[in-house]
């Protein structure tokens, strides 16, 4: 059974830091693309960033340069780490799995306001 279990979201001031970490059970290796989504209040969810099984990665234009995602084999475990967050990052962060089928985390909620 397939599991994706999220944590790091919070509360930080707009040009503060956080780290979302995204652990899969039983192991990344089976998945083609891992990443993360994002959903505001009022919008549809979209894709923030992903990475796959040979580690190219892809970013939405509006976090490049300030968002990083990495992912660890060994730990089976992907993170995003995010630096410059503005107001609009609000939302609440998903992670995503992908091979022949699609699997989301319960998500994380992340605010940034001062």
């Amino acid at each position: 059974q397939v599991q994706l279990v999220e944590s790091g979201g919070g509360l930080v001031q707009p040009g503060g830091s956080l780290r979302l970490s995204c652990a899969a059970s039983p192991s990344i290796a089976r998945f083609y693309t891992m990443g993360w989504y994002r959903q505001a209040p009022g919008k549809q969810r979209e894709l923030v960033a992903t990475v796959t099984c040979g580690g190219s990665t892809n970013y939405a234009d509006s976090v490049k340069g300030r968002f990083t995602l990495s992912r660890d084999n060994a730990k089976n475990t992907v993170y995003l780490q995010m630096n410059s967050l503005k107001p609009e990052d609000t939302a609440v962060y998903y992670c995503n799995a992908k091979n022949t089928l699609v699997y989301w985390g319960q998500g994380t909620q992340v605010t940034v306001s001062s």
